[in-house]
């Protein structure tokens, strides 16, 4: 029989300190922030789930592997390890360096990208779609039918709809689709899983088409778990075989390191054409820097080879999976309304069903992650309609699908005891939530607004429990 505690699959070593600020304090941290919490000095968290990208604790393994970081402008012994690194688990010939995965993304989608060019997904994350849309492309998300109920227990919602696919394709013609990212696990979607089943039918289709099918690869350890314990006929077959096979079926791949490599920084593109190689190799060298760097230090390719290895580990990845849904149980247990299974890196709180009292377009997910920070501390990040609302032609908002809030577990970073504190902050949120406010937003940029928006609370009369 399985114990309940969750036993983290390492010793600390080295430990940060953490500032235990008052919640006076808070409020007003957060007000000096504009109420963003993007905005707020590190050293006023208490809790920072804002995001899993390079936010990891590196293992012994990796910091000994920095230590014989070769610094060589050109040949670098440690691009040699990570070249062949990369090109063993995606079994692709032409790696590309990069300092993280956005310049991955600029990259390979600058150059397929331009006007009248559409790019296919199962959901573009904020970056990927930033960047398709600053080349004049446009990028089009197609989850499955299954991503709409969030209190489903389908276990893959990240899936892509095939048929949806065809579609698209038919609408806009194949000649016009620039490429098909299936991105895993589908992070927008809720951290949800993709099956092998439909990524290789997404294969299937871009074959037919002649289509370039690329794979956001930035949590394939994670997907890869979730094959292995859900998937029928993976039950035997190892983590890393999961996500070579899963490669197999693809042109390519895009990696921010920062997540499944277990790194603070870096990234990578992968691909199998030696055209399309060159072509966006002439851009690496002019934006990132020679072809066996890119943006990259020795120290750091050395670091992102050995968590490449490190992060199939089955204890590893067993406390990852786990401990996520460990918060995930909890808070829902309490009455907080999720995105449901639980993913791999991430809890997806439902801020619009939480606060219905709150309008789109008075970001009930900008309050959430206010109201979390100045009760507790915690640092979390808004994927609602801050981050993927647009506006009409008459300047109206066009809400997102859904008003979610992300609290992204940092890997290897803290313990139980911290996300039994997340559980106890949300449950002093329950009790006083029918009186939250809204926010409205008073300045942002036209690109990735939810980084540097400001905002302010609106002034209304308190909703009577």
């Amino acid at each position: 029989m399985p114990f309940k505690t969750i036993i983290e699959p390492f010793k600390i070593k080295s430990v940060e300190p953490i500032h235990m600020s008052t919640e006076a304090e808070r409020c007003e941290y957060i007000k000096e922030a504009h109420y963003n919490p993007f905005l707020l000095h590190s050293s006023q968290v208490i809790i920072d789930l804002l995001t899993d990208s390079g936010t990891s604790a590196m293992s012994s393994e990796q910091w000994a592997g920095m230590m014989r970081g070769d610094e060589s402008y050109a040949g670098a012994q440690s691009w040699e390890r990570l070249e062949a690194e990369i090109q063993d688990l995606t079994g692709y010939p032409y790696v590309l360096p990069t300092h993280q995965g956005r310049a991955a993304e600029r990259i390979l989608y600058s150059y397929l990208g331009g006007k009248g060019k559409i790019f296919i997904s199962n959901t573009h994350f904020d970056t990927t779609r930033a960047n398709i849309e600053f080349s004049g492309a446009t990028a089009i998300d197609i989850p499955c039918a299954e991503a709409r109920h969030a209190d489903s227990a389908d276990p893959f919602k990240g899936n892509m709809d095939i048929e949806m696919l065809k579609q698209t394709i038919s609408t806009y013609g194949e000649e016009n689709i620039a490429a098909v990212i299936l991105t895993v696990t589908n992070n927008s979607g809720g951290g949800q899983p993709v099956s092998m089943k439909n990524a290789k039918a997404v294969a299937a289709v871009c074959h037919k088409h002649n289509l370039l099918f690329i794979i956001d690869c930035c949590r394939i350890a994670e997907n890869a778990y979730f094959i292995h314990h859900k998937e029928p006929g993976y039950d035997t077959v190892s983590y890393r075989e999961i996500a070579q096979e899963m490669f197999a079926l693809a042109d390519g791949c895009i990696m921010s390191a920062k997540k499944d490599a277990l790194v603070n920084m870096g990234g990578f593109l992968a691909l199998k054409d030696e055209e399309l190689a060159t072509a966006c190799t002439n851009l690496l060298i002019i934006t990132e820097g020679f072809v066996t760097y890119g943006g990259l230090s020795g120290r750091d390719m050395e670091a992102i080879a050995i968590g490449l290895r490190e992060v199939f580990d089955p204890g590893y990845l067993n406390y990852r999976i786990k401990s996520t849904a460990y918060l995930g149980e909890h808070i829902r247990n309490i009455g907080v309304p999720l995105l449901y299974p639980i993913g791999g890196h991430a809890v997806y709180v439902d801020a619009g069903a939480l606060y219905p009292h709150i309008p789109s377009d008075q970001y009930p997910g900008q309050v959430l992650v206010c109201e979390l920070y100045k009760k507790g501390g915690i640092r979390a990040v808004e994927i609602g309609s801050v981050m993927f609302g647009k506006y009409d032609k008459h300047g109206r908002l066009i809400p997102a699908p859904k008003e979610l809030v992300r609290l992204a577990i940092p890997r290897r970073v803290y313990t139980q005891s911290h996300i039994d504190y997340v559980i106890e902050v949300f449950e002093e949120l329950q009790k006083n939530k029918n009186n939250t406010q809204g926010l409205k937003i008073t300045r942002e940029p036209k690109f990735l607004r939810h980084f540097t928006a400001h905002f302010e609370p609106y002034k209304t009369e308190p909703v009577l429990a």
